[in-house]
């Protein structure tokens, strides 16, 4: 069994986690912290965990959480980079779930999240734990920077076309929607049911946090500089992302759905849709899937990607597993295969 400990249990992610882990063959959580909560069991903040945890929280320790195998960081930015050295020293492996280790430039990471970076040498090693594109290196990782949820819907929607040079890198669009659980589970004026419910709005367009993280790993794909635009709107869901990417052919494609349905044949959590298809956020619901339909609208240069995910699943903890399960040589569906929730 892979002992496991979760650092930032009561967050939305952090009970996805413990969703998805309670389910796992392989995985015995020994620990879960969380400050605010200490000494509180985990199945009274959390009903649906009741018969399946008899953990209480408790406050982060690095010396306790040195002793499991994998630490899971579901924590806001900045808090990772603060522990993770004292845990890699210690021998025990880490997946982060939020941003600290996924901009390789530290001089971009302050520019984004307005503070400086405060483990640069731990920052060189950190895989990016995208498997579509780094599943070899995940497997030897002593640190994974989980993936944000607007960069691996993007990702995967427009990889087949960067890597094989096919579209204009430098006039990409991703047009994204997001429910509101992708704001976390901290009270917000904005985030209230009165403020979100019957209405739809775009934000960030100035500029959001993921946007040099899907440039950069589309500049790995394509390795040339990548133009994009990054458009992200607030939709009145609770979870789900929906990437509407669109980019200009350069070159004739005579197939693009043999391109994806190739690309993707062997990867287990990514669904290239039938020809003409339009993937709906609830497919993927609760369920570590990316569901993808390509459309070249009357035939012409424009490509028009669909990308589906659940925001907490794929776009965080579901494929935080999926790594943990590349890191310790597991069947990399271990523990993910739900089915999604309808209706």
């Amino acid at each position: 069994m892979v002992k496991v400990g979760i650092v930032g249990g009561t967050g939305y992610t952090g009970v996805e986690l413990l969703r998805l882990l309670a389910m796992h063959p392989q995985v015995d959580v020994v620990q879960i912290t969380s400050r605010a909560e200490a000494g509180r069991k985990v199945s009274d903040l959390y009903g649906n965990l009741r018969g399946h945890f008899d953990l209480a929280f408790s406050e982060p320790d690095a010396d306790e959480l040195a002793n499991c195998d994998l630490v899971f960081f579901a924590t806001p930015n900045g808090t990772a980079m603060k522990m993770v050295p004292e845990l890699l020293d210690a021998g025990t492996r880490v997946i982060d779930l939020a941003a600290d280790f996924r901009l390789q430039d530290p001089a971009l990471w302050e520019k984004w999240y307005g503070m400086p970076h405060a483990c640069t040498d731990v920052l060189d090693e950190a895989v990016y734990g995208l498997p579509e594109i780094n599943r070899e290196a995940i497997k030897e990782a002593r640190l994974v920077a989980n993936p944000g949820c607007y960069p691996t819907a993007a990702a995967l929607g427009f990889l087949p076309l960067v890597e094989n040079d096919l579209v204009d890198c430098s006039a990409l669009v991703a047009d994204c929607k997001s429910g509101v659980s992708g704001a976390g589970r901290g009270a917000s004026t904005a985030m209230l049911m009165g403020e979100v419910g019957e209405s739809f709005k775009a934000y960030s367009v100035s500029g959001h946090r993921h946007l040099p993280e899907i440039r950069q790993t589309l500049t790995w794909a394509t390795q040339k500089p990548v133009g994009l635009t990054f458009v992200p709107h607030l939709v009145p869901m609770i979870r789900g992302i929906h990437a509407t990417l669109y980019s200009q052919l350069s070159t004739d494609v005579e197939d693009l759905q043999a391109l994806y349905e190739q690309r993707y044949a062997d990867e287990p959590f990514v669904d290239v849709l039938p020809s003409g298809s339009h993937p709906e956020t609830r497919s993927v619901r609760g369920v570590n899937y990316c569901r993808i339909a390509v459309h070249r609208p009357q035939g012409g240069d424009m490509v028009v990607v669909l990308s589906v995910i659940d925001n907490l699943t794929k776009g965080a903890a579901g494929q935080a597993i999926q790594n943990l399960n590349l890191m310790f040589g597991l069947d990399e569906r271990s523990g993910l295969d739900q089915v999604a929730l309808l209706p």
